[in-house]
Order: structure tokens, then sequence, then C-alpha cells
């Protein structure tokens, strides 16, 4: 049987209007006007467009049903959404940040430091502090790696409750940060590959891509 075009949506503890989220494989219905970023059910074709407008770290691969209207290149708004496979992606919104920051770091920051390095590439929190601290004492030439603080922000200790939606607004200032023409559409090839096999790994194929 043909499987269903997969959009993506993240989410926090709720929705964004303070309703519970709904589970896996329950229709939500919306009664109202289909007005995009107003009124709807949303949802992104890319992942990386999703996280643009995430409102916490949960991702959900959904279906959506009845009229669709779309906003730009960046989502559409539908009539009815049903969540066929969700994740919590913190992980690996924090990966993708410091791949990001580490790909821009390779680039522009010929001789960071070590610790630099073995901290973006392995996220070892007990590397945190001394990364820090050591881009700190390079500021003049960290400087020109924006990517590098949202990073850091988004594998920084904080605790999961406190810390809300961090990861994801640390990893859309990475990519955003060191992003151009070029490496845009890599980070975005990046977090759909990510994405994808996060939820491969939880056994959460969902819907086709």
């Amino acid at each position: 049987m043909k499987m269903k075009k997969c959009y993506y949506h993240f989410t926090g503890d709720k929705l964004r209007d303070g309703r519970d989220v709904p589970p896996v494989g329950e229709w939500l219905v919306h009664e109202g006007p289909l007005v995009p970023c107003k009124s709807g059910l949303h949802a992104s074709e890319h992942p990386f467009d999703a996280l643009t407008y995430a409102s916490g770290n949960r991702l959900h691969k959904v279906e959506l049903g009845g009229e669709i209207v779309p906003h730009e290149d960046d989502k559409v708004c539908a009539r009815r959404r049903k969540i066929v496979a969700s994740l919590d992606a913190e992980p690996v919104l924090r990966a993708f940040a410091r791949r990001v920051a580490l790909d821009s770091v390779e680039r522009f920051w010929k001789d960071a430091p070590a610790v630099v390095l073995e901290y973006l590439r392995t996220g070892r929190e007990e590397l945190r502090a001394a990364a820090r601290a050591a881009a700190r004492v390079s500021a003049r030439v960290s400087a020109r790696v924006a990517a590098w603080d949202a990073a850091w922000v988004a594998a920084g200790a904080a605790a999961r409750a406190a810390a809300g939606a961090a990861a994801g607004a640390a990893a859309r200032a990475a990519a955003g940060a060191a992003a151009g023409a070029a490496a845009g559409a890599k980070y975005r090839k990046w977090f759909l590959e990510m994405v994808e096999e996060a939820f491969s790994k939880a056994g959460e194929s969902g819907c086709a891509k």
C-alpha cells in the first residue's frame, strides 16, 4: 500500500493554543478558517523549515488531510493533521548545532584550539567549560565564527525543564550564522539526514518523505 506524504511539525509539551499534543494516530481537526500563520493546523515539507517555527523540541512526522493552504515555500496550513511518528529531537538539535559550528570553525578559524574542535565533534560535557574559555581567549578570531556561540548554547548543561526550546533556537541560530547560499543547502540536507536517522533508530519511520 502506498504511504501517505509526510510533513514535519515541532511542538513543546503542549500545542501553541495550550491543548494537549494528540496521541499518534489521532486526527486533529480545525473547524475555523484556514489562514497560514494565524488559523489552521500547520506543518512543513522539510524538517529544517519546521525548525524555523519550532515551539519546542518534540518533532513529529504528520499526515495532513482536507483542504491545504500553502504559505510561501516553508509550510502549509491544513484542515486535518495526524501524528504518525514522534521523537524528542533535542539530541539531534544539539548535534546539528555543533556540526554546523564545527563546519564554520574548520573553514574560518584554522588555528582553533584543539579543545574547541574536540568539544564540537563529540559534545562531551566535561569539555564544554574549557572549550568556552579557549574561545573567549581567542575572541577576536572566534567572533568571525558566529555559529560557535549558538552551538555552545545548544550543547549546554541547562536542565531540560529550563531549557525549553533552547536547543531548537540554538540550532536555528547556528545554521543562520554560518550559512551562505551553498552552505544553507548543505545544512538543510544534513538536518534532514540526521532527523531521518533519528526516526529510523527509534523505529518510527511513520510515512513517506
